[in-house]
């Protein structure tokens, strides 16, 4: 198998990635992309206390095995399939899913930290980066994890000021003006998400030649 066209995207918390990807993937057949995020690749915590995972940072390079998460990458730029367990962010209430990643032409390779880590990140060939203003992001955030995470607002608050915002101002901003494509995505305006991922995948549709 050829080696795939790697896509890297990353992004703040709260600046659309979860659509901007459902959308992208949407333009593809299954065949054609696959997708390994970054966040399935947490250290487990959930030998924690509640206190002790409100006070965890979540949001720092070494919250990830790092190793295991290059590993399965190169599986893939080898032909194989990845089995990997999904991260359910210690959420009682949620069964983890058996995820199932396949190589595929396209790889999309997706989190917080992938430009950060340098063997990740020259393995990119094409990195996109999603950006919104702190104000909406930090809304974003607070609908999901408050709705889907079973946080209380002190717990996402306290992350947001402590960890979240520390580590976006570290570990990925330093990188936007080095990507191929920034994204600001300030409105909750589907129609920019759907637009901006419908250029890119025609170009790329092109560029590999993919029908």
């Amino acid at each position: 198998m050829e080696k795939p066209y790697v896509i890297g995207i990353a992004g703040s918390s709260g600046s659309g990635k979860t659509f901007f990807l459902k959308s992208f993937l949407n333009h593809f057949e299954k065949d054609q992309v696959t997708l390994i995020s970054q966040d399935d690749y947490y250290i487990p915590a959930n030998t924690k206390t509640q206190e002790e995972n409100r006070l965890y940072n979540f949001d720092l390079p070494t919250a990830i095995d790092r190793n295991k998460f290059y590993a399965d990458i190169k599986d893939l730029f080898d032909g194989k399939t990845v089995f990997k367990e999904e991260y359910t962010f210690n959420n009682p209430n949620i069964t983890p899913k058996m995820l199932e990643i396949k190589p595929a032409p396209i790889l999309i390779v997706e989190g917080l930290f992938i430009f950060h880590y340098s063997e990740i990140n020259q393995l990119l060939d094409y990195r996109i980066f999603l950006d919104a203003e702190e104000s909406v992001a930090l809304r974003r955030r607070l609908e999901r994890d408050l709705v889907e995470r079973g946080y209380d607002r002190d717990d996402v608050m306290y992350k947001w000021t402590n960890h979240v915002v520390p580590s976006y101002n570290e570990y990925l901003l330093p990188y936007r003006d080095k990507v191929d494509e920034v994204l600001i995505n300030n409105l909750d305006d589907p129609s920019i998400v759907d637009n901006a991922t419908n250029i890119i995948c025609a170009q790329l549709r092109e560029k590999l030649q993919l029908h």
